[in-house]
């Protein structure tokens, strides 16, 4: 079965001067694979993984451009046009994607950066976008558990914190008062469940909360020393920035976990950094 919007694995059916043809099933026939996607050497019988879209004449086409993002995804899109019925924004393919004003929080203007929710639109058939994400997140209690890691993508920032849509179905948030490196709209990462409230809203922390934390970084920290020969010249006086460019996560939760390894005897903290204590 063909996904429009997606990417597909299709068998050439048919080569001619303009391209191949590959076969869309029963549904959608020969589709067109135009010369300047078709790989080298391509015959007939070969698999090729495209992507199927609709061209400039609403014909189903398929490429091997890889787009920005495909059918179901959010990501951060550049405005590039307008029209009477709506914008238009690139995402990688030469048929650029119609954002209507009925899916427009607000009007877009050519020049924007924004974060677009692509879809197919039952009516049409139509691939679009929209900016009203609240209707493509799901409103049933969540499934996630405190402390799983789960996929974002930043999507909003408000005066509370980050916005983020949780593996493309749940809204999260992460506070800003516990935000640290660089977060901005259309950034997708992994982070953690903090919270599930009872209101069923979600909280999410960029680190393991806990013991659990701690662990994890002690490790990282102990193998990054043994890799540069028992030292690196970071301490509790580093800034969070040189912390976080080094290890991805916090000074907080830098200096608990070297204090830590202090305690036990495995570093010595001195003035310039920090030093395996056998590699004095």
């Amino acid at each position: 079965m063909i996904r429009i919007g997606q990417y597909n694995t299709l068998e050439v059916v048919k080569l001619v001067d303009f391209g191949v043809f590959l076969d869309g099933g029963d549904d959608f026939g020969n589709i067109l694979l135009p010369k300047s996607s078709v790989p080298e050497g391509t015959q007939l019988g070969d698999k090729l993984e495209v992507f199927i879209y609709f061209d400039s004449n609403d014909e189903i086409i398929a490429t091997t451009t890889q787009p920005k993002a495909k059918v179901g995804d959010f990501a951060l899109l550049r405005v590039v046009g307008t029209c009477e019925i709506g914008a238009f924004v690139d995402w990688g393919l030469m048929k650029d994607l119609l954002v209507p004003f009925s899916e427009q929080r607000r009007r877009l203007e050519v020049g924007q950066d924004v974060m677009i929710r692509i879809y197919t639109d039952k009516a049409s058939g139509r691939i679009v976008g929209s900016t009203k994400f609240n209707r493509f997140l799901d409103k049933s209690p969540a499934n996630y558990k405190v402390g799983q890691e789960v996929r974002v993508t930043i999507a909003e920032v408000t005066d509370l914190g980050f916005k983020a849509v949780i593996e493309g179905e749940h809204w999260g948030l992460l506070f800003k008062t516990e935000a640290f490196g660089k977060l901005f709209i259309g950034k997708s990462l992994k982070v953690y469940i903090k919270e599930i409230r009872e209101d069923g809203k979600i909280n999410l922390s960029l680190q393991k909360a806990g013991k659990a934390g701690v662990d994890d970084l002690a490790d990282k920290v102990i193998a990054t020393l043994g890799k540069k020969d028992g030292f690196i010249p970071l301490s509790d006086k580093s800034s969070p920035d040189e912390i976080f460019k080094e290890f991805r996560t916090s000074k907080a939760l830098f200096k608990k976990t070297i204090g830590g390894l202090y305690k036990k005897g495995l570093i010595v903290i001195e003035r310039e950094g920090i030093r395996l204590t056998n590699n004095d």
